[in-house]
């Protein structure tokens, strides 16, 4: 499989120029293969939301080199990295980040707005991503009349909205209980295994991290190790 994500010695300094310059990513490099389910942990601190940024497309770093699909992403304008995040890139965070007064159906058909899809095609897709989360009975409840495992169940449907490649998820059990989480990792490893999405899971749990093909660790802005997780197989033997 070919590499989906490569970054190569990313740096990423705030405050540039000024006495109070600070630098949180020190020369990262990582790479993701196409169809591979990766998380990055770290301790608060580490620099894993920052470098999700910058896998995300949504802040740029001060050095290195960034290839998303083989485009180099430094090279794009802030349009068309507006639309590569809208094609490629599927975004679940921990806040769920839906809008509380439209449905969940409208929650999930945004994106497609965005991306001016068709009216008819929007419904229909939307439909269809609420079923295979699990809440094709709760489309027309809005936020407020969800659980917050419906919510992330919502919001996952909401990010494959545009059919991206990859998916990032941002501490996406975080504000879950236990069980509920395990529900939302179950349903990352169906679109994985069986959607063939990319995902890239940011966590601080280790837990959640040994359900992943691969855990890169973060410690004070730079890899520390990688090592193969793969706990996924014996959760589901236990029948978790």
């Amino acid at each position: 499989m070919s590499n989906i994500i490569e970054l190569s010695d990313i740096c990423k300094r705030y405050f540039i120029g000024m006495p109070n310059e600070l630098e949180v990513l020190h020369g990262v490099s990582v790479s993701v293969k196409d169809g591979e389910f990766v998380s990055i942990v770290g301790e608060s601190g580490s620099g894993k939301s920052t470098l999700m940024n910058i896998i995300g497309a949504l802040d740029r770093p001060t050095e290195g080199g960034y290839l998303l699909g083989g485009v180099d992403v430094g090279a794009l304008t802030q349009n068309e990295l507006s639309q590569l995040r809208k094609k490629e890139i599927g975004f679940v965070f921990q806040t769920f980040n839906l809008v509380g007064r439209i449905t969940a159906r409208a929650n999930v058909e945004m994106p497609m707005t965005y991306a001016r899809t068709s009216k008819r095609e929007r419904a229909e897709r939307a439909e269809h991503l609420l079923g295979l989360v699990g809440m094709g009975d709760r489309q027309k409840h809005k936020p407020n009349e969800l659980s917050g495992g419906q919510k992330q169940r919502v919001a996952i449907a909401r990010a494959m909205a545009n059919d991206p490649d990859i998916i990032l998820a941002d501490e996406p059990t975080g504000a879950l209980d236990s069980e509920t989480g395990k529900m939302v990792m179950a349903i990352f490893r169906d679109l994985n295994k069986n959607h063939g999405k990319t995902i890239v899971l940011v966590t601080h749990s280790l837990t959640l991290a040994a359900q992943t093909d691969r855990i890169i660790t973060l410690k004070d802005g730079v890899v520390v190790g990688e090592r193969a997780g793969g706990a996924a197989e014996e959760m589901e033997g236990a029948g978790l």
